[in-house]
């Protein structure tokens, strides 16, 4: 569920702005839509009083420098409300409750990889899971922003066998093997769950590969509550699923790098992240060891193994004492926060395809229904390569 959103909307809010390509001296502030954030801001925050101070100031600034800088409220609000508006995340009734990390003077990438085992820290609060982002520098002219090449700030390795077997999670191959060519050893004993450690770069700085400390990864093995082998299978998840490759737009200013992270939905584990056939696969498995009958689509073999490692996820991490919710009590609470925000005047986007779970999806809710598909800003947007321009489970 981490973050990944008026039929009377600014242009500018509801505008998909193009992937910059991060040229320093090249980035370009779109005037009409910072003053639609600006606006904003003080719209929904009346104790600031009158718009028209802060938008000489911007101007002026904009004027003198290419650029501006957020204060540290506007950066906090544009961050929780680019959480109200991802139309992907079901997750969002508690947006208000995003800690913001400012850290835009951090841009050495040995730094940034130090934040965000921090941020690890912050947001694992011995189980009771914090959503968090941390914010690094922004892009703009001559000054290049850092970059994590993790698409999540915990990543599990993957590695191929002479046989074409992948051991670990298979989406992780390129990444697997970019750090083994940056200088990474893999340990001596390679298993299906091994952290990979943060790539960072950022230009006119030397690249960073940095372990993330064991104690700053919490991991949670699985267990089943009826079929106790499970157990001794070894299977395991961390808790913290912090996404580390969107870049965050707010009012015009691009962050390529602000990972952020909610709590998990168990079917993003149990129902993608183990059981998707490009990732760890586990549900023939699974289903031998139930003893069910494979030999045809027809008798639900599939279907029977995936509640059970979804009932197995949802077990385990209540048992560790480490927040999850469930894909039922989760599509409830989008609903509320549906409510809540046409109760305040605005529009909620979703992302039909995202918004309803992987199981069970004509059971929950948010099945029956449409959606507004607009993008809206602030918001989370794929981040752009050097030269060019998924929330990720």
């Amino acid at each position: 569920m981490t973050p990944v959103p008026t039929d009377a909307m600014p242009r500018s809010l509801t505008a998909l702005p193009p992937a910059p390509v991060e040229t320093p001296g090249q980035v370009e502030i779109d005037i009409a839509e910072v003053e639609d954030f600006v606006r904003q801001h003080h719209a929904e925050h009346p104790e600031l009083g009158p718009v028209e101070a802060r938008l000489a100031e911007v101007h002026a600034e904009i004027a003198a420098t290419g650029t501006y800088r957020h204060t540290a409220e506007e950066l906090t609000f544009g961050a929780r409300v680019a959480w109200r508006n991802s139309s992907r995340c079901i997750g969002r009734l508690y947006w208000r409750s995003l800690k913001v990390r400012d850290l835009r003077e951090v841009s050495a990438p040995a730094d940034v990889a130090a934040e965000c085992v921090e941020h690890l820290r912050v947001a694992t609060n011995k189980g009771k899971i914090r959503p968090v982002i941390s914010i690094f520098g922004p892009a703009e002219p001559g000054m290049p922003a850092p970059r994590i090449e993790n698409e999540q700030i915990i990543r599990y390795a993957a590695y191929r066998g002479p046989d074409g077997g992948v051991l670990g999670d298979a989406r992780n191959l390129e990444l697997t093997e970019l750090a083994i060519r940056r200088g990474w050893q893999p340990p001596a004993s390679r298993g299906p769950f091994d952290v990979l450690p943060l790539l960072v770069s950022c230009e006119g700085h030397d690249p960073a590969l940095v372990e993330i400390p064991a104690d700053a990864v919490l991991e949670v093995p699985l267990a089943h509550p009826e079929l106790p082998w499970l157990a001794a299978v070894g299977v395991k998840w961390h808790a913290v699923p912090a996404i580390s490759n969107m870049r965050l737009r707010i009012g015009g200013i691009d962050y390529p790098c602000a990972p952020f992270n909610g709590w998990y939905m168990g079917t993003e584990i149990g129902a993608r992240n183990l059981a998707d056939h490009d990732r760890y696969d586990l549900l023939p498995f699974i289903a031998k060891r139930m003893g069910l009958d494979m030999s045809s689509e027809a008798t639900l073999w599939r279907d029977r193994a995936l509640v059970e490692l979804n009932r197995a996820v949802l077990h385990s991490f209540g048992e560790a004492g480490v927040t999850i919710t469930d894909h039922h009590t989760e599509s409830q609470r989008f609903l509320t926060h549906l409510e809540k925000e046409e109760a305040a005047g605005r529009s909620c986007p979703a992302d039909w395809s995202w918004i309803v779970p992987p199981v069970s999806g004509g059971l929950t809710p948010v099945y029956h229904r449409y959606y507004d598909t607009r993008e809206l800003l602030p918001n989370f947007f794929p981040a752009a390569a050097p030269g060019k321009c998924p929330v990720a489970h």
